[in-house]
């Protein structure tokens, strides 16, 4: 029964963790929509939403170290309860990323956004989402080998990234009258770019939980063993 219990409690930490990035993937792209289409009604709603994954991640971190209390964990598992902990912090800052461009979209408040600006943005948010996706595959699967290819990805968002931010510069030189607005749809390409960045560090953790080694992003592109 004891065992029973425990296997409970460790599926459901993870299970939450799946929830949350769920809701966030989601939220990553409802926020470049809402900046781009001027809904400053949905914008709002991703705002206000940031205060439930605060709660998650705190909620997460009294289950998990619940678990650590009660069933006194074996090394494997406390890996996983270790990783649980830095993936929900991560899905939390994350969200702040999805925070940050709602206000950036309340900000600007009924002017429209040049679109040469922002015409990478969704593409940097799908980006960022499957990355998000793959990842938390990798975690449900303890797949080093899916993380590994994950972190890859971000390559990816910094190249659309950098289009994005050489756009901003040069619409900043034609249009010195709207360089705060200009400057703002950066910022939320910014956003879009740590989001992927988040992922990342996500992934450095799903390989830490895997096989019990911890490297930072640009050493485990280096050191990985398949």
């Amino acid at each position: 029964m004891l065992r029973e219990t425990y296997t409970k409690e460790l599926r459901h930490l993870q299970d939450e963790i799946l929830r949350m990035g769920s809701e966030v993937e989601e939220n990553l792209l409802k926020a470049v929509e809402a900046l781009i289409k001027r809904d400053l009604a949905q914008s709002e709603k991703l705002v206000q939403a940031d205060k439930w994954f605060n709660q998650r991640r705190i909620d997460i971190g009294n289950d998990a170290f619940s678990v650590i209390a009660t069933q006194q964990p074996i090394a494997s598992d406390l890996r996983l309860i270790a990783a649980a902990l830095e993936i929900a912090g991560e899905l939390e800052r994350i969200h702040d990323y999805v925070k940050g461009i709602g206000n950036i979209s309340l900000l600007i408040g009924e002017y429209e956004v040049p679109a040469e600006l922002t015409i990478h943005m969704p593409q940097m948010a799908e980006k960022a989402r499957f990355m998000l996706h793959r990842s938390l595959d990798a975690f449900t699967e303890r797949n080093s080998r899916l993380a590994y290819e994950t972190i890859k990805s971000d390559d990816e968002v910094d190249k659309l990234y950098n289009r994005t931010y050489r756009a901003v510069m040069n619409y900043m030189a034609a249009n010195p009258d709207s360089f705060e607005l200009a400057q703002r749809l950066e910022w939320a390409a910014h956003n879009l770019e740590r989001a992927a960045d988040r992922v990342t560090n996500m992934c450095e953790w799903v390989v830490y939980l895997a096989s019990g080694q911890y490297h930072q992003g640009k050493d485990l592109l280096k050191n990985f063993q398949p």
